[in-house]
């Protein structure tokens, strides 16, 4: 008998370090189908990960190329010899330009509940403001940076003690389970944007899924 996949299409991820984020699609119940992770930095942890699990990774680094344009020209190429079906931000702490992004479904996770706090700094610039939540958000890319229709998000309270590594490593717990969902219903043909609106359609497989089923917060 022959065994489907949970998951079919193919998923390429983007990362600049550890690959946490990564490693929560290979975690995944069942495993999301990640074809290759691309770093631009050589001493990306995300490597160590993806040859633990023996899938491949490459390195497009940025001070190989010219300018931004070339290096860009480049990643796409790594890309898109994956033929991937989703590219999943997963920490790549580069700005992408439009065009890249247009190119295929692209999924980014961040560290802060948006609108608030975009940008690489969103942990301490969500404690310098004093909120008394933060959070994950994953959303489709988009050309301005953080700034995407959103998928779904996730709240984490602020403890008055927590410093941004701590705070930072809660959210992050978050982000392992928000963003394997999040790419689950990409694959599976379960979101559709309307505007800056993003369904979660009902799963055909189960007649008693109605979608739209936010997360509970933390």
């Amino acid at each position: 008998m022959s065994h489907e996949p949970a998951h079919r299409g193919r998923v390429v991820a983007l990362a600049s370090g550890s690959g946490s984020n990564v490693q929560a699609l290979l975690d995944a119940d069942p495993p999301l189908p990640v074809a290759a992770a691309i770093t631009d930095r050589p001493e990306a942890g995300v490597r160590d990960r993806m040859a633990a699990a023996g899938i491949p990774s490459e390195v497009v680094p940025r001070a190989a190329h010219a300018d931004r344009a070339a290096w860009e020209a480049a990643l796409a190429r790594a890309v898109a010899a994956y033929a991937p079906d989703v590219v999943v931000l997963a920490g790549f702490m580069r700005i992408l330009s439009g065009a890249f992004v247009a190119r295929w479904p692209m999924l980014n996770v961040h560290p802060s509940l948006l609108p608030a706090f975009p940008g690489a700094h969103a942990v301490a610039d969500a404690l310098a403001h004093g909120v008394k939540l933060s959070g994950a958000t994953v959303h489709f890319a988009a050309e301005e940076v953080d700034a995407g229709p959103i998928v779904a998000q996730q709240a984490v309270a602020v403890d008055p003690e927590d410093t941004v590594a701590s705070l930072h490593a809660r959210i992050q717990r978050v982000e392992h389970a928000l963003l394997p969902q999040a790419v689950a219903w990409q694959l599976g043909g379960r979101l559709r944007v309307d505007g800056r609106l993003v369904h979660v359609l009902a799963d055909p497989a189960d007649p008693g899924d109605p979608g739209e089923a936010p997360p509970d917060p933390v």
